[in-house]
């Protein structure tokens, strides 16, 4: 690599980012793994997050940004609790570098493509609200509407980064839908109701018992019991959405992706769903919990792609080649023009 001159150092300083894009191309499988690293990384803070909760750590570091008012890091004297709560805060650090990785990839990659760009930089901000965020959670004492905005914060995360993920797979022509107006239309009221029933999942943690910390904790004036009913009421109309919409898909001869998809969630919506009833008759062991934790991201991330599997956008040709041609199951669905 030949040495760097005075003009090359100026320009890595002003805009590093355009500095390497100017001398790496990635290549298209590079970048497609490094937006599933932040994906994977988004569901791992989650479930680490959940850790925190469930081993009564939630206030293993009293404060922040420090972990004491006279420490960064934790201490011998805080026990296993502090180590927990420090090694989730570190995640984050994690988490960012492989945010960084992703932006850095996407905008490397050639033709540069804004919109994937942006998409990275998205999950970076999200990132940085959320980790102010549960600052504020930590100083307020575990707070129950804040710790259930940290989740939800959370899961935007894992949106982006799952849209992301796809978006590296695929062009960017304008979409072309695969499927009709009134599949379409299904497919968004069962992601409406996927919203809803994490939403009242993070109210059912609010008001359960499983606090964030040893010592007692500000629960959600609400009946747990009552509320874990209307979270099992969504989750059983999420499921019927799900398996009416693989009927519909199959009744219009729909393409093989989105029936996939479809399929994906329906499984890991009858997991989940067991996962779900057997915690609650068991009194809500800590390892189910956070394996039901884990599997609420797997089914968010399972509607997202049912979402995203009803339209297509063929890559954007380079000069000199030609573009890339639709499948014949996308062409019949076509039909004539």
């Amino acid at each position: 690599m030949p040495n760097l001159t005075r003009a090359d150092a100026v320009a890595a300083v002003r805009n590093p980012l355009a500095f390497i894009a100017a001398r790496w191309t990635p290549d298209p499988k590079t970048v497609q793994r490094a937006a599933l690293a932040a994906l994977v990384m988004s569901v791992v803070i989650v479930v680490t997050g959940g850790a925190v909760r469930l081993t009564g750590s939630g206030l293993g570091c009293p404060t922040w940004p420090k972990c004491t008012d006279d420490s960064l890091t934790t201490t011998s004297a805080m026990g296993l609790h502090g180590v927990i709560e420090f090694g989730n805060r570190m995640l984050t650090y994690v988490l960012c570098a492989a945010v960084g990785w992703a932006i850095i990839a996407a905008r490397s990659e050639k033709p540069y493509r804004r919109s994937l760009t942006r998409l990275g930089w998205a999950q970076f901000w999200v990132v940085m609200g959320n980790a102010i965020l549960g600052g504020i959670v930590v100083l307020v004492g575990l707070n129950p509407y804040t710790v259930a905005a940290h989740f939800l914060l959370s899961t935007a995360l894992i949106a982006v980064a799952t849209a992301m993920w796809q978006r590296t797979r695929e062009g960017d022509d304008t979409p072309r839908p695969l499927v009709g107006k009134a599949v379409q239309q299904l497919v968004w009221v069962l992601v409406v109701t996927t919203v809803l029933l994490i939403a009242v999942g993070t109210v059912v943690t609010g008001a359960g018992p499983h606090a964030g910390d040893s010592s007692e904790v500000e629960r959600m004036p609400l009946d747990w019991e009552s509320v874990s009913k209307l979270h099992a009421v969504l989750a059983w109309i999420v499921v019927t959405l799900t398996f009416a919409l693989w009927f519909v898909l199959k009744a219009v001869d729909a393409p093989r992706g989105p029936l996939s998809r479809t399929r994906d969630l329906f499984l890991i919506l009858l997991a989940q769903g067991a996962i779900g009833y057997v915690q609650y008759f068991t009194d809500l062991p800590e390892i189910l919990v956070g394996a039901h934790m884990f599997g609420s991201c797997l089914v968010w991330i399972a509607a997202l792609r049912v979402l995203l599997s009803l339209r297509e956008r063929p890559e954007t040709a380079l000069p000199g080649l030609p573009a890339q041609q639709p499948d014949a199951m996308s062409a019949s669905m076509a039909g004539p023009r």
